[in-house]
């Protein structure tokens, strides 16, 4: 499949490790491309501003900007833009706060990697 087909996913977290093995994850499918990674919050509103890409895998708690905060503005600039948030967090607040503000979904870390790709 070319890249222009490709779906770009963004990703964001203050974890070089994780960022690194998501993308080793997603590199596995045909249909992803990771097109950028940020280690801020304020890395990641640039990049989805700048890059425009159709999903954004997000951590919450971020250093510069909270992950809430990023979806808040995010979804000003890109409505279309699918978030999937990828946490640590079992807070049904916390979860329930990120779907309101605009997340298409919250993943839990410790869950299975066919979940984020699927």
């Amino acid at each position: 499949m070319s890249d222009e087909r490709k779906i770009g996913v963004i990703l964001a977290d203050d974890h070089t490790i994780v960022r690194e093995g998501i993308a080793a994850l997603l590199a596995a499918e045909e249909d992803l491309t990771v097109i950028g990674e940020a280690a801020d919050g304020n890395q990641a509103l640039e990049m989805i501003r700048e890059l425009r890409p159709e999903v954004v895998v997000l951590d919450l708690n971020m250093p510069k900007l909270h992950g809430l905060e990023v979806i808040r503005r995010a979804r000003k600039w890109n409505p279309q833009v699918r978030i999937a948030v990828l946490s640590i967090s079992r807070d049904q607040k916390i979860v329930a706060e990120a779907l309101r503000v605009g997340a298409n979904a919250f993943l839990l870390k410790d869950g299975p990697a066919r979940h984020l790709v699927d």
